[in-house]
């Protein structure tokens, strides 16, 4: 599959890039995609929700009344739940959410999640670009020179730039990533895909391993 390559005013530069089959047009195993977003969404939780049960309530434990006789529930302290500031029944504790997903399955994820972008026409490729200041009204005349849209745009970069990242900050629709921090799920929740000239030769080398 071959896609041009526009410079940053949206003109074509005349080079054409070629995009590697087995990353970009592969058959999407979609139960791959869907564990891989599972992971990566379950990863980014903390965990640290907690509530205190009534062994943490700091309450009396004098017995209310006597067990039997009151015409009631025979209750032992205010550490009871069913009383106002007692202790939560089942209420959360600290948990580790983290779980693990073998490589070759995440490869397989992140092609396929590229591979659906590609068969969309969904991928923009541009040449290299760098900013010397953060300029916001840069970014967004950039990614509306190219065509990118303004929905959920997702810039790929070969390497981190802060100028870049600071620039796309303060636009909630656009998300930069350099190729080592890019995911699947990351990929699958853009509407369209940028790429810096240079990035599909890190993902064809990494993913066809």
């Amino acid at each position: 599959m071959q896609l041009p390559v526009y410079k940053i005013d949206g003109t074509d530069s005349g080079k054409k890039v070629t995009l590697e089959d087995g990353v970009f047009a592969i058959q999407p195993n979609d139960h791959a995609i869907y564990l891989d977003v599972v992971q990566y969404l379950a990863n980014q939780r903390h965990g640290n929700s907690k509530t205190k049960d009534r062994s943490e309530i700091a309450h009396s434990t004098k017995k209310l009344g006597r067990q039997k006789g009151g015409g009631g529930a025979r209750h032992g302290s205010l550490k009871a739940n069913i009383f106002v500031g007692g202790g939560r029944v089942f209420g959360p504790v600290p948990r580790f959410y983290h779980n693990k997903l073998n490589k070759k399955v995440k490869a397989l994820a992140r092609k396929s999640a590229l591979s659906y972008k590609a068969a969309e026409q969904a991928i923009i490729m541009v040449e290299p670009f760098t900013m010397e200041a953060p300029k916001t009204k840069q970014m967004l005349s950039i990614l509306s020179a190219i065509k990118a849209g303004d929905r959920k745009v997702l810039v790929v970069l070969p390497e981190n730039s802060t100028n870049i990242y600071l620039s796309s900050r303060n636009l909630p629709q656009v998300n930069v990533l350099s190729v080592d921090e890019i995911n699947t799920y990351a990929i699958m929740n853009a509407n369209s895909l940028v790429l810096v000239d240079g990035v599909q030769d890190v993902l064809a080398e990494r993913n066809m391993r």
